[in-house]
């Protein structure tokens, strides 16, 4: 359970610790950005009000705040508390190979096809009016958000756009989850896919969003098993910042057709499940992720 540099507490306890930090820190950071907002708008925040254009900035650096001091910081605050070696513990350390990032950047590619699939059957998915009322009534909410925060006018807006909604996103979440949450377990209970199937769903939970579920779900799953197979936290931040960043690359390409960002973020009526049959296509590659990755960490010995 323990290595030579640990303080002695439980990983097992660090999950529920790193738990209870990341909702203490998620309320203040929300709070703390209504007060930024306000100062550098004038204006009381309300999210059930439409952004407007001069919103953009004052949203930008609360996303970014809401991300550093609600995800990243309790992360790394438990892993001080956990081990002599934080960093190390959270797996920002070690070389990654080339063969790797290119293993990683197929597996992610053929992850987004089956992505669609898992979108189609979300969609499909039998609920009521009311609740596919309440559902759509939210993402139209997040387009709005995401529309003010983005704005993807030109090439300058496309550039922030990276770095405020792919880099840090892809930082943060990923330490939190995958180098806090996934770790922690993973060290307390010796069962990697459980710790992985088990974060994945609280990863795709806490992005308050029906339709995107299941993709998100298997998106953390595949970032779990690159984070667990390989013990390099860099390498599921750079696929998770690669899937960020095709995202806003589309909706930068829509927007310089004419479209505004709400209608290229529409949901894809025209999805289909066929891209379920490709899943036995990531496992392969995964097969070979984990052979070239021979240098994991020992879980066990942890």
């Amino acid at each position: 359970m323990y290595d030579n540099q640990s303080k002695g507490l439980p990983y097992t306890s660090g999950f529920f610790i790193l738990l209870a930090f990341a909702i203490g820190a998620i309320m203040l950071s929300a709070e703390l950005s209504k007060v930024v907002y306000s100062l550098m708008t004038g204006k009381v925040y309300d999210p059930e009000v439409i952004p407007v254009a001069s919103d953009g900035n004052p949203l930008r650096v609360m996303h970014v705040s809401n991300m550093l001091i609600g995800f990243l910081l309790p992360a790394v605050v438990t892993a001080y508390l956990l081990h002599r070696r934080p960093v190390e513990l959270l797996g920002f350390t070690g070389r990654i190979k080339r063969e790797q990032v290119g293993l990683m950047v197929l597996i992610l590619g053929v992850t987004l096809i089956v992505s669609t699939s898992l979108a189609y059957f979300n969609n499909h998915l039998p609920i009521s009016a009311s609740w596919r009322e309440y559902f759509d009534k939210k993402e139209l909410e997040y387009n709005e958000h995401v529309e003010a925060i983005v704005m993807m006018k030109h090439v300058g807006d496309y550039l922030i756009g990276l770095f405020v909604m792919a880099f840090i996103p892809a930082l943060c979440e990923e330490t939190l989850f995958r180098g806090g949450f996934q770790n922690f377990l993973t060290r307390g209970t010796k069962s990697p896919w459980l710790s992985i199937i088990a974060v994945s769903l609280l990863f795709s939970l806490a992005h308050f969003s029906f339709y995107g579920f299941l993709t998100r779900l298997f998106l953390g799953i595949v970032l779990g098993a690159i984070y667990h197979y390989s013990g390099r936290l860099w390498l599921s931040i750079m696929a998770h910042f690669i899937n960020n960043a095709l995202v806003l690359t589309i909706l930068f390409n829509s927007t310089q057709k004419g479209k505004t960002i709400k209608e290229a973020m529409q949901v894809n009526p025209g999805a289909n499940w066929w891209g379920i049959l490709l899943l036995p296509v990531v496992i392969g590659l995964f097969i070979l992720f984990k052979r070239l990755s021979a240098n994991k960490r020992d879980w066990s010995n942890q």
